[in-house]
């Protein structure tokens, strides 16, 4: 399934309150959302290419309809349970910067509007924690969403996906 990236960042709600776009996903027990305007398209997960001396948590590479795409387990990156591939497991496309990047989920949940009265800044975490990547915490009810900064995380020096030249631009 692909979504139409061509919307609005946002919309005004009329209660003075600005209201995004996320995609939602699980990766184990937790539910996280990412915006939508990054996300290409969401397809099943297939074995990625492997390549020699890639950090665990970057899969492969997939051939993309011409596009060679690094795959990244978020669930591995994060630390989030087992890693198991079954038929729910997916992979979401991403253009991050001039970058076509994949990040395998355990599940896709749907988009949901997040205003900005919704969403709270994450908490502090002791130094094993890193909440540079994670925007907030997102409230929908009893839901509660991580927000994810998914265009500086996979433009991070750490996941080395990018030229510093790209990084920096």
């Amino acid at each position: 399934m692909a979504y139409d990236n061509a919307k609005p960042q946002g919309e005004d709600t009329g209660e003075g309150s600005f209201a995004q776009e996320y995609l939602t996903f699980t990766l184990g027990p937790e539910e996280y959302a990412i915006d939508i305007l990054k996300v290409q398209e969401i397809r099943g997960y297939e074995q990625p290419t492997t390549i020699a001396n890639a950090p665990e948590f970057i899969k492969g590479v997939i051939n993309l309809r011409g596009t060679i795409v690094p795959i990244v387990d978020l669930r591995i990156k994060f630390g989030v349970g087992v890693a198991e591939y079954t038929a729910f497991t997916v992979v979401i496309i991403l253009n991050i910067g001039s970058r076509v990047v994949g990040i395998v989920v355990d599940g896709v949940s749907d988009v949901t509007s997040l205003r900005s009265d919704q969403v709270r800044p994450a908490p502090e975490f002791a130094a094993t924690v890193s909440t540079h990547y994670i925007e907030g915490l997102g409230t929908l009810g009893e839901r509660m969403l991580i927000v994810v900064d998914i265009e500086k995380l996979m433009l991070s020096a750490e996941m080395a996906l990018v030229d510093d030249a790209v990084a920096h631009a």
